[in-house]
């Protein structure tokens, strides 16, 4: 995709064709052609998940930062990474569709990094079945309607170590109300299993600005942090 100036109405139409992509290959064609305006764009769109996703970590993470590997499923270009390493985190493992992405990704210090389309998988940490091996698991941006299925979060569950944490985020505007309430149910589910437990959930109002014809201003979203059992 050729730089454009990236004013709202752009980066609105840009997002708007996405939701054109119906198959997994045309979502990762979409990604690959968006990685190279990616930053530039969700900034435009005031994107806070990475920071409110890195914080909520921060918040409750009392182990060696420095030591703890995290594992960013969905990672994109690491804008996580980058949040996450101003609070002193700094071993990472990313996972993401497109390779675009991981290209610009790979600029950020992540140990190491695996092109794969979650959900399509045998395992949501295809990898290298690290089970049971990562101090934080985040996803961040991908858990909504047509992009990551509600029950990979038990995959991101069993890569995380005993005691260690599942950080996820969704938003919470009209076209992903359902998808959250599903989510929300599976993560209940999970904690009357005795996988996990809920540290915290924080319901932002101002996520980021709203593309969708339907909506104006700021759409809200949340932040679900877990500790495996």
């Amino acid at each position: 995709m050729s730089a454009v100036t990236n004013t709202f109405e752009n980066v609105k139409a840009v997002i708007l064709s996405a939701h054109k992509s119906s198959t997994s290959r045309e979502k990762v064609n979409f990604y690959n052609s968006w990685a190279e305006n990616y930053d530039q764009d969700v900034a435009v769109l005031d994107y806070r998940a990475p920071s409110l996703a890195a914080n909520s970590i921060s918040s409750h993470f009392n182990g060696d930062r420095e030591a703890a590997v995290v594992l960013d499923v969905a990672c994109g270009t690491g804008l996580v990474a980058k949040q996450l390493r101003k609070h002193g985190f700094k071993h990472f493992v990313g996972i993401d569709g497109s390779e675009a992405m991981l290209d610009l990704a790979r600029e950020r210090l992540y140990q190491d990094l695996k092109q794969s389309l979650l959900g399509e998988e045998p395992a949501t940490c295809p990898m290298c079945n690290l089970m049971g091996f990562f101090d934080v698991v985040v996803i961040v941006g991908a858990l909504s309607v047509g992009q990551v299925p509600v029950d990979a979060v038990r995959n991101l569950c069993k890569s995380t170590k005993p005691g260690g944490y599942v950080c996820m985020t969704t938003r919470s505007n009209c076209d992903n109300v359902d998808y959250k309430v599903s989510l929300e149910r599976e993560l209940k589910q999970m904690e009357e299993e005795g996988l996990w437990t809920c540290v915290d959930v924080t319901e932002v109002e101002d996520w980021e600005r709203a593309v969708s014809e339907q909506e104006d201003g700021y759409i809200s979203g949340a932040v679900y942090l877990y500790k495996k059992l």
